[in-house]
């Protein structure tokens, strides 16, 4: 059976030691794109959008800062305690999902007391953007033949001529698919029902999904820590965990208290 090869060249251009990235290019992309998003939001409800283009540094900065330190931490950590250094090379890669959403609310906070805005309302609201990053930066993983699936012989797999000859899943597509119907779910839900109740309900289906979404995906990736569990989950899968279960308890909270108010 053939299979559909990947060699792309990670860099768009290359002019001496500098580079410009397909993922670099997707991820910052990504937030111009989710600026626009909170822009059409802050028209919708009628609040000033003059203070978005501080909150996109905030939410950059947060995303980056916590999704390096994710990495790092959670998932090289015995190279990245001996390369202290090594931890500000953002540029060789390395940035962890559920550390960039810890980074992301931190930024949320600090920003919502700075400005005076509901810390609430600006997180429900964010989790659109931030469906669009994720995909984006899975699409950015494709490019880089990076976050491998295992091997199969499924007529879709992917060959990354850059790692190996080896048919493997197209994870990194599988994820971004997934978080574009999220974000798609998260539009609707947020369109059909009234502005208080998306303020609550919001959060918890980008929880639940995302982090559903990513504990099935790794029985389908190459094992990315530099350890091992005594568990038979993965560093991603017990990750998850914590989210999707707060993302439950927030759905569940979320109808119990609108049963309330109608």
């Amino acid at each position: 059976m053939e299979h559909f090869i990947w060699n792309v060249n990670p860099n768009i251009l290359e002019l001496g030691s500098i580079q410009l990235r397909w993922y670099g290019l997707l991820f910052v992309g990504s937030f111009f794109l989710g600026l626009m998003i909170l822009q059409w939001i802050y028209k919708r409800e009628n609040r000033d959008p003059a203070v978005l283009d501080n909150l996109l540094i905030y939410i950059m900065l947060g995303a980056v800062v916590g999704a390096r330190l994710m990495h790092c931490f959670a998932y090289e950590p015995e190279f990245y305690l001996s390369h202290p250094l090594e931890i500000l090379k953002v540029w060789k890669g390395g940035l962890a999902s559920h550390g960039g959403l810890l980074g992301v609310l931190a930024a949320l906070y600090v920003f919502s007391k700075k400005y005076n805005e509901s810390y609430m309302w600006l997180l429900s609201r964010v989790t659109m953007p931030g469906a669009l990053t994720a995909a984006f930066v899975r699409f950015g993983n494709l490019f880089n033949s990076e976050i491998l699936g295992l091997p199969t012989d499924k007529p879709w797999a992917i060959i990354f001529e850059r790692v190996d000859m080896i048919p493997r899943h197209p994870v990194q597509l599988y994820e971004a698919f997934a978080y574009l119907l999220l974000l798609l779910i998260l539009v609707t839900v947020y369109k059909k029902v009234k502005p208080v109740f998306a303020t609550k309900i919001l959060p918890g289906i980008f929880l639940t999904y995302m982090f559903i979404v990513r504990f099935l995906l790794e029985y389908t990736k190459t094992r990315q820590a530099d350890y091992q569990w005594d568990l038979p989950f993965t560093t991603g899968q017990m990750l998850s965990v914590p989210f999707i279960i707060i993302g439950l308890i927030w759905i569940v909270w979320a109808f119990k208290s609108r049963e309330k108010t109608t």
